[in-house]
């Protein structure tokens, strides 16, 4: 079922009973549903179907949907998006799995030259409806192997969509949604909240998930619509913009702080919901921007500039932001890479002095 096709959208959705899953299993539960709705969805990647992936996210599909809808490849990125992109033009919809963020870069040449190339070049005659998910960011000491956030890369290329959940509703909604997307989209998984939240303080524990509001994942299928951003919380004093992982530690910072911030959860950066970014920072008049990957080119430089160009005369300050470094990612020194509460922190002092 195409987008084109579907009216089902994120608050109209076919079961509606409330379960609390972790990412992890929201995704198994988003692939299930699409493997048994269309018989065109493929996955395919390194270890994801005997073994159900190294995250355990395909474990079980293979079993219940056959080896021929859930197969496992050789240890080939390139080869794995290649064959992805003919089976997307052939007509079938697969679901790629890059073991890790930091594996993708074998593949760049098929997915810029070829997949978000091809409807244009082809004048519409063929597509590429591939969804290629892949666990990214920081959050199991993986160091510059394991860790990497290159959501830059994929936003700079003309023809692709990049998606980036930060609940377990949201992976399972926006999941559906890409891979009934008729263009190729990067679904990058933040693994730091694979199974659960965190208080986004290293030392202060947070509720358990199964208690926790942002695992309540409807059962069935639902969809949520790409380029729509969500309020994570209304605020007067600032908007802060984050993606994944870095939501729920903004979140933290806000709430230790007692600070009247509005959250923006931009959920999909391409395509993005400026509309949404728009109206915050006008009521706000002031915008912090947070994410993980390094500084220099990060996708923050752009929301920078969109920020600036669109809403300049209703700012009071300049735009902050706080980002990962310019180097490496470390293996032992991983939490003082991450944008924690002390740089938020004083952030969100200098914003408000200003």
């Amino acid at each position: 079922m195409s987008p084109e096709s579907s009216s089902v959208t994120e608050t109209a959705v076919e079961a509606a009973t409330e379960r609390r899953l972790n990412m992890i299993e929201a995704i198994n539960e988003a692939l299930d549903i699409m493997l048994a709705r269309d018989p065109d969805v493929i996955i395919m990647g390194e270890d994801v179907g005997y073994f159900g992936g190294v995250f355990r996210a395909t474990a079980g599909l293979q079993a219940k949907h056959g080896k021929t809808r859930v197969f496992d490849t050789p240890i080939s990125e390139c080869g794995i998006i290649g064959v992805a992109v003919g089976m997307g033009a052939y007509g079938l919809r697969p679901v790629p799995e890059i073991q890790f963020a930091d594996y993708i870069y074998p593949g760049l040449d098929q997915l810029i030259s070829e997949a978000a190339r091809l409807r244009y070049r082809s004048a519409g005659d063929y597509i590429a409806p591939l969804t290629v998910r892949s666990p990214f960011g920081g959050g199991i000491f993986g160091g510059q192997t394991h860790s990497q956030s290159p959501e830059a890369l994929f936003t700079h290329v003309s023809g692709l969509k990049t998606v980036i959940p930060s609940t377990p509703h949201d992976a399972k909604g926006l999941l559906i949604a890409a891979i009934e997307d008729n263009d190729p989209v990067i679904f990058f998984e933040p693994k730091r909240i694979y199974n659960g939240p965190f208080s986004g303080f290293y030392d202060k524990p947070v509720e358990p998930w199964k208690k926790h509001p942002d695992s309540i994942v409807p059962e069935g299928y639902y969809r949520i619509p790409l380029g729509k951003a969500r309020t994570v919380r209304e605020g007067e004093a600032m908007t802060i913009l984050a993606y994944g992982t870095m939501v729920h530690v903004v979140e933290a910072v806000a709430r230790e702080k007692g600070v009247d911030a509005e959250i923006l959860d931009l959920r999909t950066l391409v395509p993005l919901d400026i509309e949404a970014i728009e109206a915050s920072v006008e009521k706000t008049g002031r915008c912090m921007i947070v994410h993980e990957a390094t500084r220099t080119s990060g996708f923050g430089a752009e929301l920078s500039a969109l920020v600036t160009e669109r809403c300049f005369y209703h700012l009071e300050a300049p735009v902050e932001r706080v980002t990962g470094f310019d180097t490496p990612y470390p293996h032992s020194l991983e939490w003082a890479y991450f944008p924690g509460p002390v740089r938020i922190g004083e952030a969100i002092d200098k914003l408000l002095s200003e």
